[in-house]
């Protein structure tokens, strides 16, 4: 059998680092990108060779078609043919009411969160062939709003949902199957990213498991989602929330 390649996209932290190390001992090759820290993608790919794996870390800014097109270049050449990708980078920006957003949060959100997985979404949809895989990832919050939170972030949540329903019945009839994931809150850095590091704890009252959720949680959806047990599922969006 060929062996999986798959591309993880922010694969460098959190979600997509508990991805590549799941994927990695489950028998697949990694290229993952990420945007600034390297040394993060550097232990994350450890890992990835220390399962017995190949894997290549590529700096990329998502947003940049001619970054995106070297990093699939990249995993293709160094790799193989690809038969995964988790679009898996994504950004918010300080928490706090609508009408404070600046134009320059609301850009550079849509921008990575959308913008991204598109351009992701077509050179994989470019390059793969029967039996290959796309999982979204999005967040509960494009049904919840994130209403005094980050309702930009939510709304680009919702977006890619729409574009998990659309692409996957367009590369239906080419056996390509895509699907979405819908973390809710989970212990990772984005929570420090926008401004409140310990969101997860404060929230646990409100989730109906009564806790935060694990990205290696998220990550056994996802790598559910692209494998073989799911062979039948596509346009799919899969909370995984505790409930939210």
């Amino acid at each position: 059998m060929t062996t999986p390649v798959t591309v993880i996209t922010g694969g460098g932290r959190g979600i997509g680092a508990a991805t590549a190390r799941r994927l990695a001992l489950a028998g697949h090759d990694i290229a993952l990108c990420y945007r600034r820290d390297h040394d993060a993608a550097t232990a994350v790919l450890a890992d990835v060779h220390a399962a017995g794996r190949r894997g290549v870390a590529v700096p990329t800014d998502t947003s940049e078609p001619d970054q995106v097109a070297h990093l699939f270049d990249t995993a293709a050449d160094a790799l193989g043919p690809i038969t995964g990708l988790v679009n898996n980078a994504g950004i918010t920006s300080p928490i706090g009411p609508f009408v404070d957003l600046t134009v320059d949060d609301i850009r550079r959100v849509v921008d990575v969160n959308l913008v991204g997985y598109f351009l992701c979404a077509q050179q994989a949809a470019r390059r793969m062939t029967t039996g290959a895989a796309i999982v979204n990832v999005s967040s509960v919050a494009a049904t919840l709003g994130s209403p005094g939170e980050y309702i930009h972030y939510a709304a680009s949540k919702a977006a890619t949902d729409t574009l998990t329903v659309g692409l996957a019945k367009e590369l239906a009839p080419r056996g390509i199957r895509v699907n979405a994931v819908a973390p809710g809150i989970i212990r990772t850095d984005i929570h420090a990213l926008s401004g409140i590091p310990d969101r997860p704890d404060r929230a646990a009252e409100r989730i109906p498991l009564g806790r935060p959720g694990e990205a290696n949680e998220v990550a056994a959806a996802i790598a559910w989602l692209l494998g073989p047990e799911a062979s039948y599922t596509t346009g799919t969006v899969l909370r995984v929330s505790g409930g939210l």
